[in-house]
């Protein structure tokens, strides 16, 4: 429908007509338990430019029942397309909609979730991109910014959470009301409203004379798993470095932190009322890196109370910034705050966030940093390793470029000039300029208006007493991937050069140089007349943005060293740069393999040891040579066996290791341990066999078919949560028999009755990569299927099906072909042709991959 998908044309030609004022809006949840509809009413008070002019406003409802613009009534049969048409304007305007609007159960709009283990129902709301519209009417755009007033009936003895504090609820009876106070001017996307019978832990910041509430809430279901006190930890750290480094106090009256159900994002940074997915109370144990992410995701929400939410971009364009600002943001704080638990922040932010930006960078859908958003489906597409991972990377090395005093000078600066109103990048790059001095509009037309990668290598000649002769890095720009737009450009880096010796086994830095690389060489004429070290790592320190080749002397060295770097940043960096070779097909996954088996057992970082363990996993599936393959993942395997049973007891390591074998275990000893650590009969001394390693073990002995519907069932019985049932449905869906696959696949295409989370969980069972030729025919009814879900589906749910249950796992000419046939006669929009293309350069990239792995076997 053109009237739901709003196009940028559309919002500037109504920003330029519109400033929006107030909004009153009641809804009525009162029969919530029930399900069904709610009512809203909406009043919108607003001016217009132009007297008689004619505008809109947006409405995702089943019905309108009263349209009444400036006392006058409308015909609510003109509500149509998610477009409400308001004719003939005056200069100052009052609008109301009376509206049944509907929840929701794909994390969209107001999601209604019931807790099978009280049987209570629990509300929230979820409204970026475009999604305030399914619960008020409403200008939906984030240059119409206006103050927000919510009055909200529902039933006696719930909580009702809202961007506001929450007021005394007044009322007798079955329900009660909550009338709370306006807003200051914000987005209509970072309005919030969280009701239900959900339990909250409370405390209050103080700073000076600052006071301001904080509360934590979830399910009563989780209460017992509820670590509020290490939230709130972090939290504080986050409150006192955001407030020194952006010298704004927190803008809102309060900040609440809700862990919601079924919730489809990490987490949203709706204003003073953060909404989170509740996966982060952890029911089970968790390792460091767990936490450590669950810190990242509080401090970057907590950023965007600053850049976003009191400052907002005018159009989505700029989504990229309001998102790699607040990872730039989340990674400092960690590593620079007092008493933060994770100083190495910069480590994960290599090991994940940069891996993830080089996926997505060499994807026929690359795009600028700064992309050209069109309209709303463009955006909702967008949330991608670029518009985040690359860009806080680019960010990162900016700051390095002009200085962290500077650029939080300028950052301060533009927080002052653009409090609670909308900006574009133009206005923090001229705050940043001012501050440091220097001109951004070069480095911004390289870094942000074009796509792709750069890849650096040390270029080295030694004389013959083994002394550096000549140094320099040398930077190349691949060719950007078919379809993608644009040409591949050089660009300037600021890096360091790390200079390693090996003593006793060990890899330690003895000198850093800093330098500019411009061009596609760049001579560093210090380290000539030097003794060659035993390893040459450029961009150290992880400065710039850049695919990183080791020379062929240092990758000998690393290869059989990789472990014995002191520091977790370089060895991470190396990590890196072995998987992007594998992935780029200059490393045979036979050779990645033994690189990980050298150097993993004496990995320390436990974030980068999980991150190995998963792209080991990816390699074998679909990198290797379908005929070695069976041995590489035996080899894998039986290494996750012997470093599980040799770990220290309780550690991380170790269950990180139990996680690694439930996830490849094939022999009969293999599956028979998975077994009988499920039953009980086996045990491996310090390794808690809780809930969530329970059904981990449990959804490889399904896939591999030593587990049955009865023993699904009980586990089920024993933990018959929401979080047991998505499991159960993993599961079930993982057995390696027709019917099963058969019965999932209708489950998610033939029928639109699963909740998000089910959904989900149903797509990561069916999809198991030892099953291919049972999976094989389902490639030809993907095809047949994919369009009609796009058009007939909500967005999140119908991205999980096209990403989720695309032939992926058919790595063969023939998935190619068939793609290319649909994407010709399909005629697809082009957000679902973009994520078809996607998943298309995966199994292209594979193929790429396997060719070199056979080649490497027949060396």
């Amino acid at each position: 429908m053109p009237g739901t998908n709003l196009t940028r044309e559309e919002a500037r030609t109504r920003a330029d007509l519109l400033r929006v004022d107030a909004y009153d809006i009641e809804l009525d949840l009162g029969s919530a338990r029930e399900g069904g509809t709610f009512r809203s009413t909406t009043v919108v008070r607003f001016t217009a430019a132009t007297p008689g002019a004619d505008s809109f406003i947006d409405l995702v409802a089943p019905s309108v029942e009263e349209i009444t613009l400036n006392g006058a009534p409308l015909d609510p049969a003109s509500f149509a397309d998610s477009r409400i048409p308001l004719p003939n304007l005056a200069a100052e305007n009052e609008l109301r909609v009376v509206a049944d609007c509907a929840y929701t159960n794909t994390g969209e709009g107001l999601h209604r979730f019931v807790d099978p283990v009280d049987g209570e129902t629990y509300l929230y709301t979820q409204f970026e991109v475009p999604d305030a519209r399914r619960v008020f009417a409403s200008f939906e755009q984030p240059d119409l910014k206006a103050t927000f007033a919510f009055t909200v009936t529902a039933p006696a003895g719930w909580v009702v959470v809202s961007n506001a504090p929450t007021p005394e609820p007044v009322g007798e009876g079955d329900t009660r009301v909550w009338k709370f106070e306006p807003t200051g001017r914000i987005s209509t996307y970072i309005t919030a409203l969280v009701a239900g019978p959900y339990v909250g832990v409370f405390d209050v910041y103080e700073n000076g004379e600052q006071r301001v509430p904080l509360g934590v809430y979830c399910r009563p279901s989780l209460r017992e798993f509820l670590d509020a006190e290490a939230i709130f930890e972090v939290t504080r750290q986050g409150f006192d470095y955001f407030q020194e480094k952006f010298d704004y106090p927190y803008p809102f009256a309060k900040y609440d932190q809700l862990f919601v159900p079924e919730f489809n994002a990490g987490a949203m940074e709706n204003a003073g009322a953060v909404t989170f997915r509740d996966q982060y109370v952890f029911r089970s144990k968790v390792t460091d890196a767990a936490y450590e992410a669950r810190a990242a995701t509080i401090l970057h929400e907590l950023a965007h109370m600053w850049f976003g939410d009191l400052v907002t971009m005018e159009w989505w364009n700029d989504l990229w910034l309001n998102e790699s600002f607040a990872t730039f943001a989340e990674a400092v704080c960690q590593a620079e705050a007092p008493g933060s638990r994770w100083p190495h922040s910069w480590t994960t932010f290599a090991n994940q966030m940069k891996t993830w930006a080089y996926r997505q960078d060499q994807l026929p859908s690359t795009h600028p940093i700064m992309a050209e958003i069109n309209d709303l489906e463009d955006v909702q597409v967008n949330f991608d390793g670029i518009t985040y991972a690359k860009g806080a990377s680019v960010l990162k090395q900016l700051v390095a470029y002009v200085g962290q005093d500077a650029f939080f000078q300028g950052v301060q600066a533009y927080f002052k000039r653009h409090a609670w109103g909308n900006t574009r990048l133009s206005d923090l790059l001229g705050a940043l300029e001012e501050a440091s001095g220097r001109d951004l509009k070069a480095w911004s037309k390289s870094w942000l208006e074009t796509a792709g990668i750069n890849v650096l290598r040390p270029s080295i000649t030694l004389n013959t007493d083994g002394e550096i002769e000549s140094f320099a890095v040398l930077q190349e720009a691949p060719a950007l991937p078919a379809g993608a737009k644009g040409e591949a450009v050089l660009r300037p880096h600021r890096i360091a050069v790390g200079l390693y010796e090996l003593a006793d086994g060990a890899l330690v830095r003895t000198d850093r140089i800093e330098l500019d690389v411009d061009g596609p060489r760049t001579e560093v004429p210090e380290l000539v007349g030097r003794h060659r070290p035993a390893v040459v790592l450029l961009n150290d320190d992880d400065l710039s943005y850049a695919k990183i080749r080791l020379d062929e002397d240092s990758m000998a060295v690393v290869t059989e060293h990789l472990g014995g770097f002191t520091e977790s940043l370089p060895r991470a960096l190396c990590w890196a740069s072995a998987w992007d070779m594998t992935r780029d097909g200059e490393l045979a996954t036979r050779d990645y393999l033994s690189l990980a088996l050298s150097g993993i057992g004496r990995e320390s970082d436990i974030g980068v040891v999980q991150s190995v363990h998963r792209q080991v996993k990816l390699a074998l599936d679909a990198y290797a040579d379908p005929d070695w393959r069976e041995q590489g993942l035996a080899r894998w395997a039986a290494a996750a066996e012997e470093h599980l049973r040799a770990a220290e007891p309780g550690s991380d390591h170790q269950l990180a290791w139990a996680r690694a074998l439930s996830s490849v275990a094939r022999t009969d000893g293999q599956l028979a341990l998975l077994a009988g650590l499920l039953d009980g009969s086996v045990e491996i001394k310090g390794l808690a066999v809780d809930t969530e390693l329970r059904w981990t073990l449990l959804t490889r002995l399904s896939a591999t078919g030593r587990a049955d519907e009865a023993l699904i069932t009980a586990e089920l019985e024993r933990d018959n949560t929401a979080a047991g049932q998505e499991h159960a449905a993993t599961c079930r869906a993982a057995r390696p028999t027709a019917e099963a696959k058969a019965e999932a696949w209708a489950s998610v295409v033939e029928s639109d009755k699963l909740t998000n989370y089910v959904q989900e969980a149903v797509i990561a069972g069916f999809q198991q990569s030892d099953q291919r030729e049972l999976l094989a025919p389902y490639a030809a009814k993907y095809f047949a299927a994919v369009k009609g879900i796009w058009e007939t589906r909500s967005h999140e749910i119908s991205q999980q099906i096209i990403g989720g249950l695309y032939p992926s796992l058919q790595v063969s000419d023939e998935t190619l072909a068939a793609t290319d046939a649909w994407l010709t006669g399909a005629e697809p929009a082009p957000a679902l042709r973009r994520q078809v293309v996607e998943a298309r350069a995966g199994v292209e990239r594979a193929l790429k991959a396997q060719a070199v792995d056979r080649a490497a076997g027949a060396r």
